[in-house]
């Protein structure tokens, strides 16, 4: 941004000036419409600072025209010798001009009064034979009509206007040329309106100018600052899923050598508790972090112990709660999994269920089974779809790029354990199958299982892809 502009911008936030469009960077850059544009701001502000100066300027200027006619006694009008001009005492004349003048001290304020008074003034005087200088009141009354005013005012004082000059012309002041005179009076008002007219249209495409501008500026900002967060929120992630992860297995080991050594009666048990309560506390700072970096607004849930593998019953339970029917099983020792995979289980199993819940509605029934088998997990989930005479419910199509925040994180949290993930219709040809198998350390298998079944609802947010 050019200096220029940075000081117009400046001047707007204290409430003095309008700040030029970024899109006149080049004509700001311009020598010559630079200093015109430069010199218009400045003008700006000392008209918005004194706004009685322009005005007080424009009254002494056509006072100054009007001089030679209140001075003269001459029955010259502007177009050849006028008709028979009524001798009038030089205070009506004064009384004439000062009507005519004096209402362009609001001709910014109130346009339409303005003008309609002035017009009414003029003809007053033409129907006394009166032709005077002061009549330019009338194109600077227009012309401030056609910028400041309303179009609809401005379409009426037009009519008037052609309506007074015609009959002042032809009846009221008779003139030595009336064709020509009416010719260039007619040409004066309709260029004064075309000049505020076309002034007007240029505030208002500048105006739309800077405000595009503005919000062009917002909009980068915005996404500036989405692009920050989705950043920040995948640093969150990745902290979390490998840092978290790893320090929980070094407070594990800690703590079980600090067991260890205690039954030995070792001189290093307190030096492994410290280090147990050490990584602990290192957990929490870490979470305390990500919750920062994530802008989370649930802090107190952050920093609550993760999910596992136990907490499947009360979420089934919630699940159940909304009218879904669903049957849980469970294939080996679930319990010797580590947290990590236990909350990638949970989720897969929180999302899954949820996309049940939002495609197919709780007249449906879902199958849970989570088995962990020779070094590896599989989580599947299986509904039945939407019962026979539901209504049927939308579906993202596979072409728009929207996979869905549940399906996408149910794929990244089973490609950190090197997963495989099955998403789609069942082969039934009815209802929707979750499937996903986790590469984990072995674990040895005690089997285990057990079934339930009921209907209920969980508030974790999936989506389901076609």
């Amino acid at each position: 941004m050019s200096p220029q502009r940075a000081a117009a911008a400046a001047d707007t936030a204290q409430g003095t000036a309008l700040p030029p469009s970024p899109g006149l960077d080049a004509a700001w850059a311009h020598p010559l419409l630079g200093r015109l544009l430069r010199g218009q701001s400045h003008r700006r502000q000392l008209d918005r600072r004194h706004p009685w100066l322009l005005d007080t300027a424009v009254v002494l200027i056509v006072a100054l025209l009007s001089l030679p006619d209140l001075l003269s006694s001459s029955d010259h009008g502007p177009f050849g010798e006028t008709g028979s001009r009524a001798e009038l005492p030089s205070g009506v004349l004064v009384a004439f001009a000062a009507a005519l003048i004096m209402p362009l001290w609001w001709r910014r304020r109130a346009p339409a009064v303005t003008f309609f008074v002035i017009s009414l003034v003029s003809l007053a005087q033409w129907s006394l034979g009166v032709w005077q200088q002061a009549g330019i009141s009338t194109l600077i009354a227009l012309y401030s009509l056609a910028l400041h005013g309303s179009l609809r005012a401005l379409g009426w004082a037009a009519a008037l206007t052609v309506a007074e000059l015609t009959l002042a012309v032809c009846f009221l002041v008779p003139l030595e040329h009336p064709l020509l005179g009416l010719f260039f009076l007619l040409g004066t008002a309709t260029a004064a309106i075309a000049i505020g007219l076309t002034l007007r249209i240029r505030r208002m495409y500048l105006a739309a100018l800077e405000d595009r501008a503005r919000r062009l500026e917002i909009e980068h900002g915005q996404r500036v600052q989405l692009t920050a967060a989705a950043e920040r929120s995948r640093v969150a992630r990745e902290m979390h899923d490998i840092v978290g992860h790893n320090l929980s297995v070094m407070v594990s080991v800690a703590d079980g050598a600090a067991t260890l050594a205690a039954n030995r009666n070792e001189q290093s048990a307190e030096a492994l508790r410290i280090l147990g309560d050490t990584g602990r506390q290192a957990m929490g700072e870490l979470r305390r972090v990500l919750g920062v970096l994530r802008e989370e607004q649930e802090d107190v849930r952050s920093l609550s112990p993760q999910p596992g593998v136990r907490d499947l019953d009360p979420l089934l339970a919630r699940v159940r709660a909304a009218g879904l029917t669903v049957t849980y099983r469970t294939v080996g020792d679930l319990d010797s999994l580590g947290s990590g995979v236990q909350l990638t289980v949970y989720r897969i199993v929180q999302e899954a269920l949820t996309n049940t819940l939002r495609h197919a509605g709780t007249g449906s029934a879902a199958e849970v089974t989570v088995a962990a088998d020779a070094g590896a997990v599989r989580i599947r989930v299986a509904d039945t779809g939407p019962p026979p005479g539901a209504p049927v419910r939308a579906k993202p199509g596979p072409g728009t790029g929207d996979p869905g925040h549940g399906l996408v994180g149910i794929r990244q949290r089973a490609a950190m354990y090197g997963g495989a993930v099955t998403i789609g219709p069942r082969d039934t040809g009815h209802g929707w199958i979750v499937d996903v198998v986790l590469d984990v350390p072995s674990a040895p298998a005690l089997p285990a299982s057990g079934e339930q079944s009921a209907s209920g609802e969980q508030s974790a947010s999936g989506e389901r892809l076609p």
